[in-house]
C-alpha cells in the first residue's frame, strides 16, 4: 500500500484527487492539508511514501515548503502539483528536491502513474512539461533565471509580484536582512538594476503574468 499525504488549499481539488487515488487498490490518502505549515507537521507525524504538494498556496508556498522538507528529510518523495507549464517552475522544483512534477491539467492516469513511479524511487514529469524542457534545451534562448537557486527563484517571483520585504520575510520565515541580501544577489546574477527591469524579466520568462 502506497501511503499519500495530499496538500492543496482548494478543498474541491483535494476531494477530486483523493477520490481518484483511492479508486486504486494500492493507493491510500492518509492525511490532507491546506497550507505548507500543516504539510510539514503532517509529514513529521505520518512519514508518508509520497507527498503531493500544491506549488501555489497562500502563506508559505509549495516551493518554500519543499525546501523546508528536504532540508530535514533528504529522502522525502515529493510530487509538486502545479498549474505552471513553464520550464523555469519545473526546473526549480526538481532542483529543490522534488521527485515529480505533475500539472493540474494532467490526465488522471498521469497522476496515478506519477505516484506509483515516485513511490518506487523513480522520477516523474508530466508529458507536457517534459516536452517543454526538451524544446527549451534545444532552443538558443538564454533564460538567466535558470542560474537561480530555488530560494533565489522564490524571492525573485515574490518581488516581481510586488511583494514588500516585510511580506517576503514573513512568508518565507526568514529575516529582513536575509531578504535584502538576496535582493542584492539577484541584481548581480540577473544584471538588473531597477524593479521595472525585474518585472520585465519575470514577464518575459513567464514567471508572472498580467491579469
Amino acid at each position: 500500500m502506497i501511503r499519500v499525504i495530499l496538500v492543496d488549499d482548494h478543498v474541491v481539488v483535494r476531494t477530486g484527487v483523493k477520490r481518484l487515488l483511492e479508486e486504486q487498490a494500492d493507493l491510500r490518502v492518509i492525511a490532507e492539508a491546506a497550507t505548507g505549515d500543516d504539510a510539514y507537521k503532517l509529514y513529521q507525524q505520518y512519514q508518508p511514501d509520497v507527498l503531493i504538494l500544491d506549488m501555489n498556496m497562500p502563506g508559505s508556498s509549495g516551493l518554500a515548503t519543499l525546501g523546508q522538507l528536504i532540508a530535514r528529510y533528504v529522502k522525502a518523495k515529493v510530487i509538486m502539483f502545479s498549474m505552471h507549464t513553464e520550464v523555469s517552475f519545473a526546473v526549480q522544483a526538481i532542483s529543490a528536491g522534488a521527485k515529480g512534477y505533475v500539472l493540474k491539467s494532467s490526465t488522471p492516469e498521469e497522476m496515478i502513474q506519477a505516484v506509483r513511479q515516485v513511490a518506487s524511487g523513480k522520477s516523474y514529469l508530466s508529458a507536457e512539461v517534459a516536452q517543454n524542457i526538451a524544446l527549451h534545451n534545444l532552443s538558443q534562448e538564454n533564460d538567466p533565471t535558470r542560474v537561480l537557486t530555488p530560494r533565489e527563484f522564490e524571492i525573485f517571483r515574490l518581488l516581481a509580484e510586488g511583494a514588500e520585504v516585510d511580506m517576503i520575510a514573513s512568508t518565507l520565515k526568514i529575516g529582513h536582512k536575509t531578504v535584502a541580501n538576496y535582493q542584492t544577489q539577484l541584481k548581480h546574477k540577473l544584471n538588473i538594476h531597477t524593479p521595472i527591469q525585474l518585472v520585465r524579466l519575470a514577464l518575459k520568462h513567464h514567471i508572472i503574468s498580467l491579469h
